[in-house]
């Protein structure tokens, strides 16, 4: 059931615009209405639920008419709600948490964060465009979660097997040594069982156990980058194509972006939600930009692993980064300009034509 956590301050009209502020958690999200000039209405406590998302929006709308709502945590524990939000025509936002100056001033309460929230919208000082969260990307986000685990089970249990090695009968570890991984699985998986209790039987044993696991978290790894590939092909199809974009790269660019990437009002908005974009450094007569150490720190790795194959084997960037260099920049200035650069073409590449207004530029 619902619970009221304050008293009503004011009423309003029908008619009248009210923004919705939203303090997310587990089980139970605050809610605040507030009217168009800041003015608080109600607060209220509602249930993670489909029926207790219904209850929160007609609770919001009973108070004029509703298009924008401030929710916390829209990446999380607001997922669900900010999805619901999506999909009856609302407006939602990101709302990071408040200032603590202000919270220090005012204290700190659900209801207190809700009202916050809806008052950080009107503001203006919350103006990302929440992700929806309803398509191909953030099933990418779900299958790249469980690959990356896989991936960090597979290398746990790949150096696990070579520590039995390293102690076990000379008889054996002498019969394994020399041998690439992959061909140590598959000898480690043609080991006889051994019964006893002996360290002998039981290195043999473990070894089995080992390589069953790697070889299925292998099979696993493998299932779940065909499963991106295919989920990219149908969000975008030329991704792929870009030099030195593969599918772990251009999942972490994609899931940055999220399956509304225009929220985004241009290039320089991706770029900086990347952390490529440049940041002023200026001071005195000195004059100069520095690394932006912002934004998503797995989009801006995917851009520097791209930069990277792109330096190795493209002969365009390696004359770019000479040519910069010649100029007086050093070799992180000049690849930070490259991972502009790649920003810029991935989101002409991800943004539908009929919205991309940036003229195309080189990437090399």
């Amino acid at each position: 059931m619902t619970q009221p956590t304050r008293p009503r301050h004011h009423t309003a009209a029908p008619s009248e615009e009210v923004v919705l502020g939203v303090d997310t958690h587990k089980d139970a999200h605050v809610a605040a209405v507030t009217t168009a000039t800041g003015a608080l209405l109600d607060t209220r406590s509602f249930p993670t639920t489909g029926d207790g998302y219904q209850q929160l929006l007609a609770w919001a709308r009973s108070f004029g008419r509703l298009r924008r709502a401030g929710v916390e945590c829209t990446g999380s524990y607001g997922a669900a709600l900010t999805r619901y939000l999506h999909s009856e025509g609302i407006t939602v936002t990101e709302v990071n948490q408040p200032d603590k100056a202000t919270r220090r001033r005012r204290g700190k309460t659900d209801a207190i964060d809700a009202a916050a929230a809806a008052q950080a919208v009107l503001s203006g000082r919350a103006t990302a465009t929440a992700k929806s969260g309803d398509g191909p990307v953030e099933a990418i986000r779900m299958f790249k979660m469980a690959k990356s685990s896989a991936i960090k089970s597979r290398t746990q249990a790949i150096n696990q097997l070579k520590a039995v090695l390293v102690s076990a009968d000379p008889v054996l570890r002498e019969a394994l040594t020399g041998l690439s991984n992959s061909k140590l699985i598959r000898r480690c998986l043609e080991l006889e069982v051994a019964d006893g209790i002996a360290p002998a039987a039981a290195a043999r044993h473990t070894l089995r156990l080992l390589a069953r696991r790697i070889l299925h978290l292998t099979q696993e790894i493998n299932d779940l980058t065909t499963r991106i590939s295919t989920a990219i092909g149908a969000f975008a199809p030329k991704l792929l194509e870009r030099y030195g974009v593969g599918p772990d790269t251009a999942s972490a660019l994609l899931i940055a972006a999220g399956d509304n990437p225009d929220r985004m009002g241009s290039e320089a908005s991706f770029a900086a939600l990347c952390g490529a974009s440049p940041v002023e450094a200026s001071s005195g007569k000195t004059q100069r930009r520095r690394l932006n150490r912002g934004g998503d720190r797995q989009a801006n790795s995917a851009l520097y692993t791209i930069v990277l194959a792109r330096l190795r084997w493209d002969a365009r960037t390696r004359g770019y980064v000479e040519r910069r260099t010649g100029e007086g920049k050093t070799r992180r200035e000049a690849i930070r300009c490259l991972k502009r650069y790649v920003a810029r073409e991935i989101y002409q590449t991800i943004i539908p034509p009929r919205q991309n207004t940036v003229t195309p530029a080189s990437a090399g």
